[in-house]
């Protein structure tokens, strides 16, 4: 059944009258991931305005915000198509790492190619025709790898509006000969993609409740939000985690890239002293004197404007830049409905048991308004400060932080999927009526279905690559270099071998790197067969992460040796240097 959405506009696409819509079941079960939005931000906007109302009772609306980074990669359409992987799983399995990579930065701080350009060009007038807010559009770390960004819109839209952008984007860059590459980890030994979520709110009334104010009130505010969104991730740190994890994420969150795996939010250093200063907040009621204080030199220094409020590596999984806060963990092929949908249900709930908080001390404790915010707001600041960053990258900084943490260690999928269906998070989605326990249970099905399936189809590509491409590739070459050593046997007789002997070791080292291909595969198909006869689908996840997926890594080493050691004009594949830096 379908409902349609009437706060995201109908619009026109290649002659098709498109509206948005949600699907639900017979039974009443979302279907999609706009139902869940939907309803987390209406119960955000009722959280919210709780909140609101203890400074400001005219606000009347709180709108969740979001503005999405996307990134990606631009290959040529011709070269990518002579890649099987690439076609059909939107990475590359095999391929050496290129001489030169993105050591010298010459592609992110270089202009952007004409080509590249020309594809931007029709892309943002496309965009603009069709209400997509599109703004900023500059090239990334990685060779061929790009970004572009819109102006912040209320979330939902704003989710629209990225899902057409990549459908937009896949037609227009055919037109250039381009193919569009959104896995999070299409090139190994270089960085991959990922869509950095920003997340805001604003009232009715124009202001931004996480933007520092002009008064102590609107600071008062400020940092109500600021420090219960905090608070918020802290508590459902695993279940943020598992809104982002997929296979193709896998590769790049935790592998020596930014961001990190190991949860940390960075916030700088003016308003970790501000955070400081409240938390040595005397418990109970606060003297004249105190509350004077804190207004004026605490919390009345809030400048309205934080400059250049971020981390300078940009490594923290989640920042607060100032009036926002940004999830740089989102892959960028991901639904930014998915990550916004948790965070939104994980601060109303946070946000409701904030106002409970402060109206039993002002009903049992018989304490003014102020105090009561004041006194909960130090309690929540002790019990955040262990994930909270200054750092700016420095080493030293970051060891100190890190020594603080207590965060959970990096998880794969499989491991990190059951957070959805802890018991936390059930009652959390049950009570405010965005997902029912069964519709939760759905939703982790379909994910560890989707991770097996992915690794499923990357395991068969890559068997038959191996076997179809780089080991008959790899044999040819083999008798080009026996039919060289027959020929120095000719000539030179028994001192052949003085001639021939570079050749008889590369002849050797071909020969045993076929084997390990060949072995691998057959071991691989194997594992893969002994996972697929189990039942239970988180237990045939595990199997493959543990079983498969390591194989991998190991066949696609010895096929990369294969294609340093092949005639180049005998290799079949497009290679790095060509795929990366033809443009």
């Amino acid at each position: 059944y379908t409902a349609w959405d009437p706060t995201s506009p109908a619009f026109l696409f290649e002659n098709t009258l498109c509206i948005p819509t949600i699907f639900v079941s017979y039974t009443g079960e979302a279907l999609d991931y706009k139902t869940p939005l939907l309803k987390s931000l209406q119960k955000l906007n009722e959280a919210a305005l709780e909140i609101c109302h203890f400074f400001d009772k005219s606000t009347s609306k709180v709108n969740a915000t979001l503005g999405w980074e996307q990134e990606y990669f631009l290959i040529d359409r011709s070269l990518a198509l002579s890649r099987p992987d690439l076609l059909l799983t939107g990475r590359t399995l095999l391929g050496h790492a290129p001489s030169k990579g993105q050591e010298l930065n010459d592609h992110y701080f270089g202009s952007i190619p004409m080509r590249v350009s020309v594809f931007l060009k029709e892309l943002e007038v496309e965009c603009h025709l069709l209400g997509i807010p599109i703004k900023t559009r500059h090239n990334e770390v990685a060779p061929s790898q790009y970004e572009v960004a819109a102006v912040f819109e209320n979330a939902n839209l704003a989710v629209d509006h990225n899902t057409l952008l990549m459908e937009l984007m896949n037609k227009i860059a055919v037109k250039h000969h381009f193919m569009v590459l959104f896995h999070e980890k299409p090139f190994d030994k270089i960085n991959g993609s990922g869509k950095h979520t920003n997340w805001s709110l604003n009232t009715n009334t124009g202001v931004n409740l996480l933007s520092p104010g002009k008064t102590p009130m609107s600071n008062l505010q400020f940092l109500s939000f600021f420090i219960n969104t905090i608070a918020a991730i802290l508590k459902h740190e695993e279940l943020l985690r598992a809104a982002t994890v997929s296979a193709s994420n896998d590769l790049r969150i935790g592998q020596n890239e930014a961001p990190s795996a190991m949860l940390s939010i960075f916030i700088g250093k003016h308003l970790m002293q501000v955070l400081e200063d409240l938390e040595n907040v005397t418990k109970g009621k606060l003297s004249p004197e105190e509350k004077t204080d804190l207004k004026l030199n605490v919390i009345g220094k809030i400048p309205e404007i934080l400059l250049d409020n971020t981390d300078r590596n940009r490594t923290s999984p989640i920042a607060f830049t100032g009036n926002k806060f940004e999830f740089r963990t989102v892959g960028s092929k991901a639904n930014c409905a998915k990550i916004t949908t948790v965070l939104n249900a994980v601060v109303s709930e946070q946000l409701l048991d904030f106002k409970r908080s402060i109206d039993e001390l002002i009903e049992s404790k018989n304490m003014k308004k102020d105090d009561a915010i004041f006194n909960v707001l130090r309690e929540t600041i002790t019990s955040v400060k262990k994930v909270l960053a200054e750092s700016n990258g420095n080493i030293e900084e970051g060891k100190a932080i890190k020594k603080n943490q207590k965060s959970t260690p990096f998880k794969n999928t499989p491991e990190a999927l059951p957070a959805f269906i802890k018991k936390s998070s059930v009652v959390l989605f049950e009570s405010l009526e965005i997902l029912s326990s069964r519709e939760l249970s759905a939703r982790y099905q379909v994910d560890l279905e989707a991770y097996v399936s992915t690794l499923q189809i990357e395991s068969r590509t890559l068997g038959d690559m191996a076997r179809n491409h780089v080991i008959p590739t790899a044999i040819r070459y083999q008798n080009l270099l026996i039919e060289n050593i027959r020929g120095l046997k000719e000539i030179y007789g028994e001192k052949f071998k003085v001639h021939a002997g570079e050749q008889l070791l590369i002849l050797e080292q071909i020969a045993a790197h076929i084997s390990e291909i060949n072995e691998g595969v057959t071991k691989m198909i194997n594992a893969r067969k002994a996972a697929n006869s189990t039942e239970d689908y988180l237990q045939k996840a595990v199997q493959y992460a543990q079983t498969v997926l390591p194989y991998l890594e190991s066949i696609r080493y010895h096929c990369d040796k294969l294609e340093l050691t092949v005639d180049d004009t005998l290799w079949p594949l497009a290679k790095y240097r060509e795929l990366l830096f033809v443009r």
